[in-house]
């Protein structure tokens, strides 16, 4: 029973250190580029490779933890990423930060490890708070972009970067001691899950709503150190205090979101939630001044991270037989989401010498959310009730 009591503070401290490894690059990139020539394409794309890797391996990794466990694919991760950590400490070149970079995501993969196997040991109605709660991980985010250039001021990158092997070590360690070694498995084949659920429309609009939501989260964390310094010219560790000010709000009002998904109709919240998104794309598409792009940008954190934690809700309240590999699926399709937009914006700003056409498709895409999850409440609502005859309960769920 201590072991089951003490799986959400260890997995959400994994999470932590995981999502302080993912953004190294992106927080150090000022430091970076003054020692390795970069062209604006090759920077978008050394900050953004690293969700590349930590997408797809989401979908596999969900499937492994319902079938080896958290404790094992904690444990292995972290000890795989010592490689590309160092590989990065001692880059220089272009090619040496792509490869490095691309490794090092396997640290924002470790995500789908908690969300498959933290709802093991809570009942559902807890599951969107729980899904949240280890949700905050998210903040690790924000104590690299914070910390990392304040590190790199004294010491350099290289050695910066290189405090990290320190990180993932203890935490390999630290799990492989603590982590629950009775974990409930689920060995059903994983092609058996996928053809189970990928013809189920519900998992691909939960996809689409990650995809923004998460991947606004992920897109502005990269974007933003870079963009702020060159955009605003403002100093480096103050731009990354900004971006970790971002990262916070959108990781802190994630348990927030699972409650209200707990408590509440999940869809309503997400009608505001993307309302919110699309009016925000609209405001940055509009070029303004560094107070009303803060505004924009801290309406994103808010929105994005309520999104984030009531996503979550909804993936066991439809798919609780196969919730490993659709919340692989679905966490997959939100870390892709934080890949594309970033090199969008640096192609469309090279091409028009602006980002107002990267910001508004931000706001049409989640305007095209708002119209869908519109769609899904009144089918829930109106449909299945009636073809299960069973009541409405008004929280986007069918009475039992």
């Amino acid at each position: 029973m201590k072991s089951k009591a003490i799986q959400l503070p260890l997995q959400t401290l994994s999470l932590v250190a995981g999502f302080m490894v993912w953004v190294i690059l992106s927080a150090l990139m000022p430091f970076i580029k003054e020692e390795i020539q970069l062209s604006a394409n090759q920077l978008a794309l050394v900050t953004a490779i690293p969700v590349v890797l930590g997408s797809i391996l989401r979908i596999p990794i969900g499937y492994w933890t319902n079938r080896f466990g958290a404790r094992k694919l904690f444990s292995i991760s972290f000890i795989l990423l010592l490689f590309p950590i160092y590989y990065i400490s001692i880059s220089s070149s272009f090619t040496d930060l792509l490869i490095g970079g691309l490794f090092l995501g396997i640290s924002g993969a470790v995500f789908s490890v908690g969300v498959t196997s933290l709802p093991k040991y809570y009942p559902k109605e807890k599951h969107g708070f729980v899904n949240g709660i280890y949700g905050v991980g998210n903040v690790g985010t924000a104590i690299t972009t914070f910390s990392a250039p304040v590190i790199a001021t004294q010491f350099g990158w290289q050695t910066t970067v290189q405090l990290f092997l320190i990180i993932v070590l203890v935490v390999a360690v630290v799990n492989f001691f603590l982590g629950d070694k009775n974990e409930p498995k689920v060995v059903t084949p994983l092609k058996d899950q996928i053809k189970s659920v990928y013809k189920n429309e519900k998992l691909w609009c939960l996809s689409l709503f990650y995809f923004l939501t998460f991947g606004a989260f992920v897109a502005f964390t990269i974007y933003l150190p870079n963009f702020l310094v060159a955009n605003f010219e403002l100093d480096k560790v103050d731009a990354g205090l900004r971006t970790a000010g971002f990262i916070a709000i959108a990781t802190f009002v994630r348990p927030l979101g699972g409650w209200l998904g707990d408590k509440f109709n999940s869809f309503k919240i997400l009608m505001i939630v993307f309302a919110g998104l699309t009016l925000s794309g609209i405001l940055l598409a509009f070029n303004p001044t560094l107070t009303f792009y803060s505004i924009g940008c801290l309406t994103i954190a808010f929105c994005a991270g309520i999104g984030n934690g009531t996503i979550f809700k909804l993936v066991p309240m439809y798919f609780s037989k196969q919730g490993g590999i659709v919340n692989g699926i679905v966490s997959a399709m939100g870390g892709l989401g934080g890949f594309f937009p970033p090199l969008m914006l640096s192609f469309l700003f090279n091409l028009t010498g602006h980002y107002a056409i990267g910001f508004m498709a931000l706001s049409q895409v989640a305007l095209a959310s708002l119209i869908i999850v519109v769609w899904m409440y009144y089918q829930e609502k109106m449909g299945s009730a009636v073809q299960k005859g069973k009541p409405f309960n008004g929280r986007g769920q069918l009475s039992q």
